[in-house]
């Protein structure tokens, strides 16, 4: 017999990139669905518990990083391969349950982000702040920080408090924190490291640098979003393959 068709072969691949993508995608939410559960409506907050507590958030930061990485996969089309329907469906999901975000006008900034990287034209840039963090995530809170999202957690938070009875100090320190602080943690390694100006530069038009950070490193900071230098080189690869695309794109370097 002969060997497979390049196409088949590419075929295979993508369906082996949408499980996986769609597998781990799962894995995270459902921790972080389950999490969120145990600590509104289970959890006993206590100060013997304060430990437990801060462990929780910290986690619960983490997984919402990694939903939202998750829905930017999707948004690449990465998550599933020529699946747009479903990439649509679960992006947007992810987008509405992270923060009340709406899929179509965060995916349109997304790709004004990468048409123009640093510059004027780019919404997560602040030309006026290049190099500052807290004034460059100030106006990235509001350019992105609407009226759908203020609407989306004021809901969540007057239900669970008013009509469900949970403590609004679980409220603050198990969903707002966390919430808050993923967003920290993505602007800090996904935009503002990668994207801020200094006297190094850029080595190409992309106008992005990545983090020498190993792998397991690089998953705890930003679900690998901290190679972004090679993300911006290749958008069509999904997050848990850019360990391995940044190896491969330093070799194929090495050889040049």
């Amino acid at each position: 017999m002969g060997r497979p068709s390049v196409s088949t072969e590419t075929a295979a691949g993508g369906i082996r990139q949408a499980l996986t993508g769609l597998a781990l995608t799962a894995a995270i939410f459902a921790a972080w669905l389950t999490i969120h559960l145990f600590a509104m409506f289970v959890f006993d907050l206590t100060w013997a518990s304060l430990p437990l507590t801060l462990a929780m958030a910290i986690v619960q930061c983490w997984l919402s990083v990694g939903m939202f990485i998750a829905s930017h996969d999707a948004m690449h089309g990465s998550l599933v391969p020529g699946g747009r329907r479903i990439n649509d469906v679960v992006g947007g999901f992810l987008l509405f349950v992270y923060a009340g975000f709406a899929w179509r006008r965060m995916r349109k900034a997304h790709f004004a982000h990468h048409k123009a990287p640093g510059t004027a034209d780019d919404p997560d840039f602040s030309v006026d702040h290049p190099t500052r963090f807290w004034p460059w995530y100030g106006t990235f809170l509001k350019r992105y920080f609407g009226w759908q999202s203020i609407a989306f957690v004021s809901t969540i938070v007057s239900t669970y408090w008013l009509l469900l009875g949970v403590p609004v100090e679980k409220i603050v320190l198990l969903y707002g924190a966390p919430a808050i602080a993923s967003s920290m943690q993505l602007f800090y390694f996904g935009t503002y490291r990668p994207h801020r100006h200094d006297a190094a530069g850029f080595a190409d038009k992309h106008n992005a640098r990545s983090e020498d950070f190993g792998t397991l490193a690089s998953l705890a900071s930003c679900f690998h979003f901290g190679y972004h230098h090679e993300h911006h080189r290749a958008p069509h690869v999904p997050w848990w393959k850019l360990p391995a695309t940044r190896k491969a794109m330093a070799l194929e370097e090495t050889k040049a």
